[in-house]
């Protein structure tokens, strides 16, 4: 049988796990905050000031920053595999998660825009990323798909990647022109989902 003094001493690995879970989290999105604005190629320096550390805590962490930008890219992918079905806990309805969870699709892949060039490169450690972005976020476009369907709101038979790789060309359409609205549009393509009344 264990002692109090046990249980504790089991608890606190756990609570150090937690804690540096939660600064590799920060660094993540300082790094995707950073790539926005500067690039994937932006000093260490930056994304160490971004997230409040030494630059030293960042090479500890992701020791090349092609080890950076694939930690990036899979933590913005987990959130927002993560947002799908918190979605449809707390909108009030399965459409409004469906709308919500494409708009935070659109930051994703405005965000990835940046990482574009570098996902495209011939470097074979980028290859599996786009698989691992499919295979994460298809069920969970479908999972919502269906169960705005099921509510009634949206005609049945929605293709979950047909929808994704339909953003993902509005978004990408957008180029820096400043009259292009790609939020807009992706707006528009959902609400063409919506059964007539």
């Amino acid at each position: 049988m264990s002692s109090s003094n046990d249980k504790c001493a089991g608890r606190a690995p756990r609570a150090k796990r937690a804690d540096a879970r939660r600064n590799e989290e920060n660094l993540l999105d300082a790094a995707a905050a950073v790539f926005v604005t500067s690039g994937v190629e932006a000093p260490i320096r930056d994304i160490a000031a971004k997230a409040g550390v030494g630059t030293a805590t960042i090479y500890r962490h992701f020791p090349t920053r092609a080890d950076l930008i694939i930690a990036v890219y899979r933590h913005q992918v987990e959130a927002l595999a993560d947002a799908g079905p918190s979605l449809l806990e707390t909108c009030a309805t399965p459409y409004a998660a469906l709308e919500r969870w494409l708009d935070l699709f659109v930051d994703f892949v405005i965000t990835k825009q940046g990482l574009a060039a570098v996902l495209q490169s011939d470097d074979p450690c980028f290859d599996p990323l786009h698989s691992y972005f499919i295979e994460r976020l298809e069920p969970v476009c479908a999972r919502l798909l269906d169960a705005a369907a099921g509510s009634g709101e949206i005609r049945p038979g929605q293709d979950a990647y047909e929808l994704m790789r339909g953003v993902g060309g509005l978004c990408a359409g957008a180029g820096n022109h400043p009259r292009y609205d790609a939020r807009r549009l992706v707006g528009l393509l959902v609400a063409g989902l919506r059964r007539s009344p």
